[in-house]
C-alpha cells in the first residue's frame, strides 16, 4: 500500500508513525505494541515502536530549536473580547527527569560481553550514560488569561538555552505587541535573569502566589508547631498583608516579629523569611496587579511542567538524555495544539 501511494522510501508510513507516538505519549513501549496489534491491525515490536517515537521526538525537537513549527496564534488573538485589549502570560520552570547513569550503563555493557560476540553483533553500542540519576530539563510556556491560547517548549539545556528559546517564542507570539504582558513564575534567579535579559518588554515579573505562601508556611510551623491552629491563624494574617497592602507591610510585621522573638530557630525562620520577601520585594505588588485583574499564580506553567514530562516520569522509568529531550518535544507539540500541524508536515515531507 506504501508503495502503491508512492511513499516506500520510508519503512513506515508518516500514518504508522503518527500512531505509534500517540500510543507512546499514552503508555509504556510494550502496552503501545500490543494497542497498535489489537486496534490498528500494525504488528509492531516494542522495540520498533520506541525507534520510531524516539526517532519522531528528534525531529519534533529539531523543528522547534529552528524555529521551523511555530504557535498557530499570536498576541492579536488574546484579546478578551474582538477587538479589545490583548494580555499574554508566560511562565518558565525546571522539573527533574530520570535518566539511566553511567553506572548503569557500564554493567549492561558488562554483561553484553559474557553473553559473547553474537549479542554485540545483533545491536547498537550502548551510549554513555548520564552523570547523576537526575537533571533538570527547563521550559517556557505562553497562554492568554482564558488558557484558550498555549504555547510550551522545553529543553535539557542550561538557562541560556532555554532563554534563546524563550526569546524565539516570544518573537513569533509577537508578545511585544499585546497590551499588556507579563510573567508569572517561582522568582528563581535563573528564571528572573532569562526575563530581564530576554523579554525587556514584560510589564512586570509577578512571583508566585503560592510558592510564596508556601515559604510562609514553613515558617509558621516552625514559629508554632505543625498542625497548630495559631501557626494558620498567624500564615493567613501575613498572607492577608500582602495581598491588601503588599510586600513593605509583610517585611515591616516579619521584622516586628524578629525583634520580640528569643529561640534561635525562630528568628532563623522569620530572617529567612525576610530575606525571601526582601529579595523579591518588585515581585510582590500584589494590591497593584489584583487591581488590574492580572493573575497571580503559575497554575498553567506548573500544568505544563506535568504533561510534558508525565511520560517520562512513569514507575520505573529512566532514560537517555537525546531520547528524553524528543519524547518531551513531542509532548509540547501535542500540549501546544500543533499536533495536525506537525504531522501534515511531515506527510508533505515524505
Amino acid at each position: 500500500m506504501d508503495a502503491w501511494l508512492g511513499i516506500a522510501q520510508s519503512r513506515h508510513s508518516p500514518g504508522v508513525r503518527e500512531l505509534c507516538c500517540r500510543e507512546v505519549l499514552g503508555g509504556d513501549f510494550r502496552q503501545a505494541s500490543e494497542n497498535l496489534g489489537r486496534v490498528g491491525q500494525l504488528p509492531l515490536s516494542a522495540e520498533m515502536v520506541r525507534q520510531v517515537a524516539e526517532g519522531e521526538g528528534r525531529v519534533a525537537q529539531a523543528m522547534q530549536q529552528r524555529g521551523l513549527l511555530e504557535p498557530g496564534w499570536t498576541s492579536a488573538d488574546c484579546g478578551v473580547r474582538p477587538g479589545g485589549p490583548t494580555t499574554l502570560l508566560t511562565g518558565a520552570d525546571g522539573v527533574k527527569v530520570p535518566l539511566v547513569t553511567e553506572v548503569e550503563k557500564a554493567k549492561r555493557r558488562a554483561l553484553r560481553r559474557r553473553r559473547g560476540p553474537k549479542a554485540r553483533g545483533r545491536r547498537r553500542a550502548i551510549r554513555r550514560g548520564s552523570d547523576q540519576a537526575y537533571k533538570e530539563f527547563k521550559l517556557v510556556a505562553f497562554y492568554d488569561p482564558s488558557k484558550e491560547h498555549q504555547y510550551a517548549v522545553g529543553t535539557r539545556g542550561n538557562h541560556q538555552v532555554l532563554g534563546r528559546l524563550m526569546r524565539r517564542a516570544a518573537g513569533q507570539l509577537r508578545l511585544d505587541q499585546a497590551d499588556t504582558k507579563y510573567s508569572v513564575t517561582d522568582g528563581a534567579d535563573w528564571i528572573r535573569r532569562q526575563y530581564q535579559s530576554q523579554l525587556p518588554m514584560l510589564e512586570a515579573n509577578v512571583l508566585d502566589y503560592y510558592h510564596l505562601r508556601g515559604h510562609v508556611i514553613a515558617a509558621s510551623y516552625t514559629l508554632y508547631g505543625e498542625g497548630a491552629a495559631s501557626a494558620e491563624t498567624w500564615r493567613e494574617r501575613m498572607m492577608g498583608l500582602v495581598l491588601e497592602e503588599g510586600p513593605v507591610r509583610l517585611l515591616e510585621e516579619l521584622g516586628t516579629l524578629r525583634q520580640s522573638l528569643r529561640s534561635s530557630p525562630k528568628r532563623k525562620a522569620v530572617r529567612q523569611l525576610q530575606n525571601y520577601v526582601a529579595q523579591r520585594a518588585a515581585m510582590l505588588d500584589y494590591p497593584a496587579w489584583r487591581a488590574k485583574g492580572w493573575d497571580i499564580g503559575s497554575g498553567p506553567t506548573e500544568a505544563f511542567c506535568k504533561t510534558l514530562t508525565a511520560r517520562l516520569k512513569g514507575p520505573g522509568m529512566r532514560w537517555d538524555l537525546p531520547h528524553a529531550e524528543g519524547l518531551m518535544a513531542l509532548a509540547s507539540v501535542r500540549a501546544s495544539g500543533l499536533w495536525a500541524r506537525y504531522w501534515h508536515a511531515r506527510r508533505e515531507a515524505a
